[in-house]
């Protein structure tokens, strides 16, 4: 037991080194956030934030459980989660654009906490990668068990919950400037175009 220890110190120490870069990351979770911020304030970003833990916590059951395993083995079923994850994120970038030309109205783009919250959730689920991540890196933490493995999955989704909370604090805080007609025009349209990045890349990527 106390042999163990140092090592088991040294897998937590290195899951959370590896966590964080991870998270810290920009990627499709963040550019969701800031959208929702822009669209409904602070609290459209924690609800973003907690619906994107929620999908990040289903993969971790999911792994714990081997479910992600036998996904990411079946290319038939791995492919249509992958399909339709990006199809999801290229119709965001559709709701982004069309506020960007003020063809739709704000409050129907992540302005309802559920919605924001619906849509960090679907965002997540529809990502394969998850599948591909946690049952990747997991296993390298000395996460063997049911119960290590879901520990490390959860740890990883607070994580990421915290992480996009302060983002959306952040964003909020800048929101006056990012408000005006003409900024949010343009980070409207960028963040559009980097959804449907993700969407395409998600749709290209073989594994």
């Amino acid at each position: 037991m106390t042999a163990a220890s140092p090592e088991m110190f040294g897998h937590f120490a290195a899951f959370l080194a590896v966590s964080t870069l991870v998270i810290v990351t920009p990627g499709q979770d963040t550019a969701l956030t800031i959208r929702n911020v822009l669209a409904g304030g602070r609290r459209a970003g924690v609800f973003t934030a907690a619906g994107v833990a929620l999908g990040q916590a289903a993969w971790t059951f999911a792994t714990a459980a081997g479910v992600a395993a036998l996904l990411r083995a079946s290319q038939p079923a791995f492919t249509t989660v992958r399909i339709l994850g990006a199809a999801y994120l290229v119709f965001l970038c559709a709701e982004a654009l069309l506020r960007r030309t003020g063809t739709t109205a704000s409050t129907a783009h992540g302005g309802s906490a559920r919605r924001s919250c619906r849509q960090g959730l679907l965002s997540n689920l529809g990502n394969g990668k998850m599948a591909v991540f946690f049952t990747s890196l997991l296993p390298q933490f000395g996460a063997a068990s049911f119960w290590s493995l879901a520990a490390l999955g959860l740890l990883f989704c607070t994580m990421t919950f915290v992480w996009l909370t302060a983002y959306s604090f952040a964003v909020a805080k800048a929101g006056d400037v990012l408000r005006r007609s003409r900024v949010r025009r343009v980070v409207d349209g960028v963040t559009g175009a980097v959804l449907v990045g993700f969407g395409i890349r998600l749709a290209a990527e073989r594994t």
